[in-house]
């Protein structure tokens, strides 16, 4: 598993490099404006968690996760996301194949809140129009931020800064009316969204990802967008 983590973040770090190279060389060639500035969503889902009482198939425990998300809309490639999220976690060490010290078991029910601030990239300039504009009603994206969450557990709660970082390919059905499928795996800066007795169960220091947790969401969504641009002046505000 932590071959999959690293190759993971490896792999977000190196296609953003390359997509904000990609849209800088072409910025003056491929700046479309879109028709609207906001856009407002709702997603729904599975969640999953990878941590200490699971440390393979983030899915193994599905739970379930509702988002509401708000972007901001420059131009057909680049995307400002504010998400919102509530998910539920479940874990349980009995299905792992190591054993913890004196045999011991654990398992854990988390509910998780997180708010997000996140950059997306669309890999196709997205949106509907005249021809000339070569948009796209449809494009895979790329997703990277920051974020924090508050989690809940066997009656203690916990907050802790997060990364999430996400893939997901969007549909445009109409104008103003979106379609879209997004998987983002988050690592949370600390190790208590599994609650406090999952936090060092071998009782020894451990590396990058084991004193760490991580949840999953794989949700599809609708969202709308609204605020016209200025149509009559010579500029995009």
């Amino acid at each position: 598993m932590q071959i999959t983590i690293r190759h993971i973040i490896a792999l977000v770090v190196f296609v953003a490099a390359q997509c904000l190279g990609a849209a800088q060389a072409s910025a003056q060639a491929t700046a479309p404006s879109t028709p609207y500035k906001f856009d407002l969503g709702v997603e729904l889902g599975m969640s999953g968690y990878i941590g200490d009482a699971n440390r393979t198939n983030p899915f193994r425990h599905p739970g379930v996760v509702g988002e509401l998300s708000f972007r901001y809309l420059p131009d057909t490639r680049w995307t400002i996301r504010g998400i919102f999220s509530m998910l539920t976690l479940s874990g349980n060490t009995a299905d792992m194949n190591n054993v913890l010290p004196d045999g011991a078991a654990y398992s854990f029910k988390s509910t998780v809140y997180g708010l997000e601030a996140r950059a997306e990239f669309n890999f196709l300039p997205y949106g509907m129009g005249e021809t000339y504009k070569r948009l796209y009603r449809w494009t895979p994206y790329l997703a990277l931020g920051v974020g924090a969450s508050l989690s809940s557990s066997g009656g203690s709660t916990a907050v802790a800064p997060t990364l999430p970082m996400g893939f997901g390919i969007k549909f445009k059905v109409s104008p103003r009316v979106n379609l879209g499928m997004e998987f983002t795996m988050t690592k949370a800066f600390g190790d208590h969204v599994d609650g406090p007795d999952l936090a060092d169960l071998n009782t020894i220091k451990t590396n990058f990802y084991k004193n760490t947790d991580w949840y999953s969401r794989l949700t599809v969504g609708i969202s709308y967008e609204f605020g016209r641009r200025c149509e009559t002046c010579h500029y995009v505000d």
